[in-house]
């Protein structure tokens, strides 16, 4: 500190005695733009100067307080085009930064829960409906319905703005593909140079790194996708104390951790896909952050049951260095038993609708109904009938396999259709004739996942062909059922307890040509959300259960979300969704954490 600074601050009778932030001319913060390089540009008005390079079509690196953004405008194509290039992202949507909310409200719908939400402290990001007038260029989400939009949350953010005209800019986590969001002045040159034309630093370090939160609003409900800025590590608090202290370690995609103390749950900013060492070290460090702030050393370690997730060998690691148990969670129980802990439940029947979890019996799940118990024990009591995967994993990234393996089980011959669409795939008529020749030999892979149907009927009516980000056909599905309505009209076909599939991929396959696209696309939303909500009620009926809760990733669509809601609500029964955790993979620590506590107990 300067001397003027030390004064103030040594001095109880100043208010600068009391805060914590330096904000001084001659010894606080200073902002600097540079090169792609990180050869210093003279300007005395470095962020105002950054604005106007943003605004002719400039890509910058900007520095925030959680990370570095990388920003570009929002009304020219050329910047998001090389941006979109460079990072590798054909067709994931940027989030974007507006100038104030009167801006927002210029290019997309805004009621008051979402205005609310823009406007609050913890500025989120929050997806948005865009205005039929929207004047944003089409590349910055492409294919979908929405946008996500959030305000400046500091100064320098908000000077950005000051001389442009530009209604938002791009501000989109700097990270190269699957790894996290950088910190350093040093690394980000070396790793962002080749994909900006500037940077806009400060000489603030970044003690902890943390991307931007992202919330969708469900009629009045918030729906959190991402759980970090604003929220962590701030307590979710437990109406029901847990006896135990038990660490969590989430699952391999959108992975948090977090400790369950008492009556709080304390859960890690978002980390992201632990697919490489560097997010498995920040998993790692961001973990041992959170022990460090509760000061209070766990009894057991959870995690996923899958035994080779990258996150199931760091909490055998954990066990390891502090001498503790580790107690795998069935995926989809982890998802149930957060909801019953949320809402401080002894029991529930869970809807868990995602696209991925290792089941009990060791195939693939993700489309489950599931009756649990807070003694941490769980009974899977129906689920969706399952399908092909064929080719294995291709036929998650590739969703014309998933469609054709359906199809040909109802009996269909795909050949015609599947080589009408070859240059969807990427090995072309080689790859159709190996699909064909698949589709020929029993299926040794097969999966429930109620993501996968999504993705199946999103590749037939041509909305995505392939998922270049995670649950892409299924966000492009519901982007098209938005405009559209039921004109199907199916009756959910229901077996003794799985819930049949192959009818609503057959039909879908069979109207394609003769009905709009918007409308299979809704139908398909509305069979599923009413057959799982019919296939629930008579199980909870029959084991005399008052409460159903929805939990996954496909809890995240609206529609379907509030469709089996309502249905449920009609029966007479109570229904619960996530509020305070995402439904998606964000929230799996917190539900391992409480589980595992039980079964403890128990």
């Amino acid at each position: 500190m300067c001397p003027f600074c030390k004064s103030e601050f040594t001095d109880p009778l100043n208010r600068r005695f009391h805060a914590q932030t330096i904000a001084c001319p001659e010894c606080g913060p200073r902002a600097c733009l540079t090169t792609n390089n990180g050869q210093t540009i003279d300007s005395e008005d470095p962020i105002r100067d950054a604005g106007k390079l943003l605004e002719e079509g400039n890509i910058l690196a900007v520095k925030g307080y959680g990370g570095f953004h990388v920003a570009a405008a929002t009304t020219k194509d050329e910047p998001i085009l090389r941006l979109r290039t460079a990072k590798h992202r054909a067709n994931k949507p940027f989030a974007i930064m507006a100038h104030n909310l009167e801006t927002v409200k210029s290019f997309a719908q805004v009621n008051p829960r979402e205005e609310e939400l823009l406007t609050s402290y913890i500025k989120p990001i929050v997806l948005l409906q865009k205005s039929e007038n929207c004047s944003l260029s089409s590349l910055i989400a492409p294919g979908l319905h929405n946008v996500g939009v959030m305000l400046p949350y500091t100064g320098l953010h908000h000077m950005l703005f000051d001389k442009v005209s530009e209604p938002a800019f791009i501000m989109t986590s700097a990270n190269p593909p699957n790894e996290p969001i950088v910190t350093d002045n040093m690394e980000a040159i070396r790793k962002l140079g080749n994909v900006v034309d500037y940077f806009l630093f400060h000489t603030r370090q970044i003690a902890q790194r943390c991307d931007d939160s992202v919330i969708r609003i469900h009629k009045d409900k918030k729906s959190l996708i991402r759980r970090s800025r604003g929220f962590a590590p701030e307590p979710i608090i437990l109406s029901q104390p847990e006896k135990h202290c038990v660490l969590g370690v989430g699952a391999e995609l959108n992975a948090t951790s977090c400790v369950v103390l008492n009556d709080k749950a304390f859960m890690s900013q978002h980390i992201g896909d632990v697919e490489n060492l560097e997010t498995f070290e920040f998993l790692k460090n961001a973990t041992k952050h959170i022990l460090r702030l509760v000061n209070t050393q766990p009894v057991a370690v959870a995690c996923d049951l899958h035994p080779k997730f990258t996150t199931t060998m760091l909490a055998h690691e954990f066990g390891k260095e502090l001498s503790l148990p580790v107690i795998p969670i069935q995926h989809h129980h982890a998802h149930g038993a957060a909801l019953m802990a949320e809402h401080g439940l002894n029991e529930i029947i869970a809807i868990t609708c995602d696209g991925y979890g290792y089941g009990a019996d060791g195939s693939a799940w993700g489309g489950e109904i599931l009756h649990c118990k807070r003694d941490g024990t769980f009974q899977r009591v129906a689920h969706l009938e399952p399908q092909p995967l064929v080719g294995g994993d291709l036929a998650t990234q590739y969703p014309l396999r998933m469609a054709a393996g359906i199809l040909s089980k109802a009996g269909i011959d795909v050949q015609e259709w599947l080589f009408s669409n070859v240059e969807h795939l990427p090995h072309g008529k080689e790859e159709a004739e190996l699909i064909l020749q698949q589709l020929n030999k029993p299926q040794a892979m097969l999966t429930t996942s109620c993501g996968r149907i999504l993705d199946a009927v999103s590749a037939i009516l041509g909305s995505c062909y392939q998922r270049t980000y995670e649950g892409e056909p299924a966000m492009k599905l519901e982007s098209a059922a938005i405009q559209g309505k039921d004109m199907l009209n199916l009756e959910p076909i229901i077996e003794g307890n799985i819930f049949k599939t192959t009818p609503l991929v057959q039909k879908i396959f069979e109207k394609r040509k003769t009905q709009i696209a918007s409308n299979l696309a809704f139908s398909a939303e509305q069979y599923l959300a009413q057959g799982l909500a019919s296939l629930t009620v008579t199980q909870a009926k029959q084991l005399d259960v008052r409460t159903i809760g929805f939990s996954g990733g496909v809890a995240s669509n609206e529609h379907i979300a509030l469709t089996i809601g309502e249905i449920i609500e009609q029966n007479g029964l109570h229904f619960v969704v996530h509020e305070s955790l995402p439904p998606g993979d964000g929230g799996l620590s917190f539900g391992q954490a409480v589980a595992a506590g039980w079964q403890m107990k128990r």
